[in-house]
């Protein structure tokens, strides 16, 4: 059997706790969108319909997703969308690179998008002599840095406005050091300006793909979205398969849901909605529409009725703002594309339980993210069952790597303490043991990590039986 791959995120975890600087950025920017979620949800009834609401229509979908995603293919090339399926995340980036030398382009401005990132776009174009540039500010500023996102909505939740400036003046020739965000806004727009002019293709994600529409919508704050969209002349858009919905009506309590968990707004600045590529008579927007639909392990997920509740997820990051976990270490410590709750039940399915499994463990099941989640994906359910998938034998599981954590001495301690608790002689001398021994043992081998942290047990001399047959109570 495999053996599991090293346990990085323990070691990754305690180097971000011992930094204080990351842990105050996270504080304060994780408390305020929590304060600003609860400004904007301030009637639980109506909150917990709309949560209702916004679940069903997700369930609804995915119960249908076959026959939607064909029906969002025949709409979107009715409109002039040229639709490409992936399997693979390299599949989706030759698909992207093809697009791009059939057009003798070098250059791609990026809106904001989790997709690509799953695909490591970047890294990838750049392998192949092609420049890829965030757009967004926050991926803008991580990119300067040469660092990926720390958190799905918020991608560089973890730096403050000194070291943005630090990285501004390090990365961006003729700046100077300032704190002032106005100053840095304005240099960011400057440079961002120039390669939307200059680019040859813009790349967006989806966050919603409306099936009897073929509408591509896509949800933003900074203009951003809607530039890398109508200035290039050729638009290609990244979209896992779970992002379909059937009817235009149910995008706006999703939109609802989304503008309120993510950033704590009713609704957004800009709400773009892409039907198709420049019409005859049009001023603007590109020539080419391209729709990328990827799959990557979703279609395996959507076979477990259980599972294929992770891809009701609408990307919100609420619940990455309300773990007692990620609040703490933020994503860099994750090694992953999607941090947090939400990563810890998506990336092992992904990435398989022995590259990704220690994940599930990185929980404390305080259910907080479950309490949020504006689509009710049952998280802390759902991390339960990465775990149990991560010790089941080989064969048994479906999620790939499961029993990545499986070993003979521990499927033998198991065994051990059954029978010492189904025969009675066993038991007794199980007891009579730990009673003499008990006080050293937590201070040995695994045992001894496990009490650094927590209360050493006592075991008592006698057992329960025996104190009752003492006071002359009878056992039949």
């Amino acid at each position: 059997m495999d053996k599991p791959s090293a346990p990085n995120f323990p070691r990754k975890a305690a180097r971000a706790l011992a930094d204080t600087q990351l842990r105050d950025n996270l504080r304060f920017a994780t408390q305020s969108l929590r304060e600003k979620r609860m400004a904007v949800f301030d009637d639980p009834e109506a909150t917990e319909a709309l949560r209702d609401t916004g679940s069903l229509i997700k369930a609804g979908a995915l119960t249908r997703l076959p026959e939607l995603l064909e029906m969002l293919e025949r709409h979107c090339s009715e409109n002039g969308i040229v639709v490409h399926w992936a399997e693979t995340t390299d599949e989706a980036n030759r698909i992207v690179l093809s697009i791009m030398e059939k057009h003798g382009a070098r250059k791609v401005v990026k809106g904001k998008s989790m997709v690509s990132e799953e695909m490591h776009f970047n890294a990838f174009m750049k392998a192949h002599g092609k420049e890829a540039l965030e757009t967004d500010l926050g991926e803008f500023i991580i990119q300067l840095n040469n660092e990926p996102p720390s958190h799905i909505i918020v991608p560089a939740i973890h730096k403050n406005r000194k070291q943005i400036g630090k990285i501004f003046a390090d990365n961006i020739p003729g700046t100077t050091y300032t704190e002032d965000t106005d100053i840095l806004l304005a240099t960011a727009r400057r440079i961002l300006r120039e390669h939307y002019r200059t680019a040859d293709i813009g790349l967006s994600g989806v966050n919603f793909a409306v099936a009897e529409t073929g509408t591509l919508c896509l949800v933003e704050n900074e203009g951003n979205g809607r530039m890398c969209t109508t200035v290039p002349p050729v638009h290609v858009a990244l979209m896992g398969l779970e992002k379909v919905v059937e009817k235009l009506e149910d995008v706006p309590p999703l939109y609802r849901l989304l503008c309120g968990s993510a950033t704590g707004q009713r609704i957004t600045t800009y709400f773009n909605m892409i039907k198709g590529p420049r019409k005859k008579g049009e001023k603007d927007g590109p020539t080419e529409v391209h729709l990328v639909i990827l799959d990557n392990g979703r279609s395996r997920m959507l076979a477990d009725p259980q599972l294929r509740q992770t891809l009701q997820c609408i990307r919100c990051g609420t619940c990455l703002n309300h773990c007692p976990v990620y609040t703490r270490i933020g994503g860099h410590a994750y090694e992953a594309t999607y941090p947090g709750p939400i990563g810890s039940i998506l990336m092992p399915q992904i990435d398989g339980l022995k590259t990704k499994g220690e994940l599930a463990f990185a929980s404390s099941l305080c259910n907080a993210c479950s309490e949020v989640c504006p689509v009710k994906i049952p998280i802390p359910e759902l991390l339960r069952r990465m775990r149990n998938e991560s010790y089941l034998k080989k064969g048994t599981g479906v999620i790939p790597g499961h029993g990545a954590r499986r070993n003979l001495l521990e499927g033998l301690t198991w065994k051990a303490w059954r029978y010492s608790q189904t025969v009675p002689l066993l038991n007794w001398a199980m007891l009579k043991t730990l009673a003499i021994t008990g006080r050293i043992l937590p201070r040995v081998g695994p045992l001894k990590a496990w009490t650094r942290i927590r209360t050493k047990p006592v075991f008592a001399k006698e057992s329960l039986k025996e104190l009752t047959r003492q006071e002359g109570i009878r056992h039949e």
